[in-house]
């Protein structure tokens, strides 16, 4: 029985959410925490990077198996680009994961509001960014860049993790690997996004100049998944296409 549309939607919202909830919760919560000796404790990028990772592995194998498991803007628009997922699935699946996103974004700034003094817009609020809202300092070229190869070479590997000649099983563990060295990659540079959903979902809350910059983390995920959707078939000979039958085809116009 396949899924109906309104279940693909929720597994894609519950997923974006808790890969945003995760992912930045534990930027914004534990990466930097410090103890009352003063003795840092946090768990630092490496933890931060671990922490989207395993997002994606846990909600993949929770609700994936519903949706595709996509929880990202920028991977519904490739695996499009890559015949995946058919047309009519690709703006339900990205608004689904835009309001999972803000939900978890609103959820984790009360909590974090919760701690005398915090400041979302002092703060950073775990956005992203470039000059001086890049961690590293990186301009806006370093950012534009590494957002749109990262992008796609993430892309490559769901595509390829999710091919029917590879390993039946292992797609989600590979995909959330794949993640974290994405983080430990490029968190310096512009901490991380290679996600609208996930860039949307907090700069919502810091406002200011994360609004202003976020344009930079919706249209360079989208131009590195576009490139890797269309190439990846040309490149690999995978023609691996979505096959929709009359009852699919009934699911993915329910509402």
């Amino acid at each position: 029985m396949h899924p109906t549309m309104p279940q693909r939607l929720w597994a894609e919202l519950l997923g974006t959410f808790w890969l945003v909830f995760g992912g930045c919760g534990s930027a914004v919560l534990a990466a930097t925490f410090v103890t009352d000796s003063s003795y840092p404790a946090g768990i630092g990028f490496v933890g931060v990077a671990l922490a989207f990772g395993l997002t994606v592995v846990t909600g993949a194998y929770a609700v994936g198996h519903l949706s595709g498991g996509h929880f990202n803007p920028a991977v519904t628009l490739g695996l499009w680009a890559g015949r995946r997922v058919e047309s009519a699935a690709v703006l339900p699946y990205i608004v689904a994961q835009i309001i999972g996103g803000t939900v978890a974004g609103a959820l984790l700034y009360v909590i974090a509001s919760g701690q005398d003094g915090f400041d979302a817009v002092e703060s950073g609020f775990a956005t992203n960014g470039y000059g001086d809202r890049s961690p590293g300092g990186y301009s806006l070229l370093a950012v534009l860049l590494i957002e749109i190869v990262l992008t796609a070479v993430f892309i490559w590997i769901i595509l390829g993790v999710t091919s029917s000649r590879a390993p039946k099983g292992f797609a989600p563990l590979a995909i959330g690997l794949a993640l974290t060295l994405i983080h430990l990659i490029s968190i310096p540079v512009s901490n991380t996004s290679v996600n609208p959903a996930r860039s949307l979902g907090v700069a919502w809350f810091a406002g200011g100049e994360a609004l202003g910059q976020v344009w930079l983390f919706l249209v360079a995920p989208i131009v590195g998944a576009l490139i890797a959707g269309f190439s990846y078939r040309y490149l690999t000979g995978d023609n691996d296409q979505v096959e929709l039958d009359e009852q699919t085809q009934r699911a993915a116009t329910e509402t």
